[in-house]
């Protein structure tokens, strides 16, 4: 039961959400609070600038980097199971990656390398510590030759769009093929590890990752819309996907993401950023966390697996080098976690991510707190939409 408080403080929520729709920096949004078992879902505006159709509970959202927890998830069910050890080297599963060179310097030749000190650990995909990942220098024009040669291969190491052209393990020997941009376990560097623990999942499974997905992951939580495509009959559900041209400063819809492009399985099903889920789907994951890995009486991770995934694995120095991405929030098993109070709360342990069209998550243990606020606008990331959002969620159930 919501009480009165509580009322009030979601009714904010929604105030401040409807004011920035209406002021058109997007259409609408989706947006769910749960308190313990109260749960509460505001559907604001229309799927489409100048549309009609309204957005619904079951508007199907594609979630990008929202992705990467639920690849750590799969992970840790794998290492629960004794598939995988989280220090164990990923030779045995991903040989390509065997030997690793590692560039003298970020910016350096391809050829300038010296050996790595230590093979790379499933551990360290888990933690963005792979050696390996987006550069977050503040200049790099022209860009470093690491980032052509990525390029030039068809690797697609950051956006989400367009999708890679290749299968895992093509992918994977074209990857094998560059140096590691630092030390495994040196530094944080954000994307590269979720592409390559995708493929580490399907081979020891040995199931496609979108088959150990459904089958251990969202069968079992009732997830229905959420996976790596959408049925034709469905895409009507689907947004449309802006961001800002910032030579402009004007939103534009973006077509690499169209409808369309879902309804076929991708070459490559990204563990970075390739699913698709709904406001309720993704609440059925969230709340799996929240319980410690318990599901209607039954267990789906142990609680030590839901420890490590949730709590910070970082040194304050790979924070501190995180950049605008990590935002000085320590990084757990696929997502990030609140490690000092911060403006949005007062009391650490928070842990949640985001997906770069505009999609956003966070659980709030302290609270017994599940919050997501679900668009496609990648905007609200950086213009103050998440960030609001989420100080008025978290003060939702105690507002005066």
């Amino acid at each position: 039961m919501i009480d009165s408080k509580s009322r009030a403080g979601l009714e904010r929520l929604h105030e401040a959400m409807a004011a920035r729709v209406a002021k058109g920096e997007l259409p609408g949004m989706v947006t769910l609070v749960a308190h313990r078992e109260d749960v509460h879902v505001d559907t604001i505006g229309v799927t489409a600038f100048g549309g009609a159709e309204p957005m619904r509970r079951d508007t199907i959202f594609r979630i990008t980097s929202m992705t990467k927890p639920i690849l750590a998830l799969a992970t840790m069910m794998l290492v629960d199971d004794g598939v995988l050890n989280l220090d164990e080297p990923v030779d045995r599963l991903l040989p390509e990656l065997a030997n690793r060179r590692v560039l003298r310097n970020i910016d350096g030749p391809l050829d300038d390398t010296v050996p790595a000190r230590r093979p790379i650990t499933v551990l360290d995909l888990l933690t963005f510590r792979m050696g390996h990942g987006l550069v977050m220098e503040p200049t790099f024009d022209p860009p470093y030759p690491i980032i052509n040669a990525a390029r030039d291969l068809e690797l697609v190491m950051g956006p989400p769009d367009p999708r890679t052209p290749h299968d895992p393990d093509e992918w994977l020997r074209r990857f094998a093929t560059l140096p590691l941009m630092y030390q495994p376990g040196e530094r944080w560097q954000y994307n590269t590890g979720s592409l390559v623990l995708g493929v580490l999942v399907a081979r020891a499974s040995r199931k496609p990752l979108a088959d150990f997905f459904s089958t251990r992951i969202f069968e079992p939580l009732g997830m229905k819309d959420t996976g790596f495509t959408v049925p034709a009959e469905q895409t009507s559900r689907m947004p449309t996907v802006y961001m800002t041209n910032f030579a402009t400063g004007k939103l534009e819809q973006q077509t690499a993401s169209r409808p369309q492009v879902w309804t076929q399985p991708p070459p490559f099903p990204s563990g970075a950023a390739g699913l698709v889920s709904t406001i309720d789907d993704y609440l059925a994951f969230a709340r799996l966390l929240l319980s410690d890995g318990m599901h209607k009486g039954s267990r789906l991770l142990s609680a030590r697996s839901v420890h490590l995934m949730t709590t910070n694995h970082l040194t304050p120095e790979q924070i501190a080098g995180g950049g605008p991405i990590l935002g000085g929030q320590g990084w757990g098993l696929g997502m990030a976690v609140a490690t000092t109070p911060d403006e949005v709360s007062s009391v650490p342990g928070r842990y949640g991510w985001n997906g770069g069209y505009g999609t956003f998550w966070f659980n709030d243990p302290s609270r017994d707190l599940i919050a997501i606020a679900m668009s496609q606008v990648s905007d609200i990331l950086f213009n103050g939409t998440a960030t609001e959002f989420a100080k008025l969620a978290v003060n939702s159930d105690n507002a005066a």
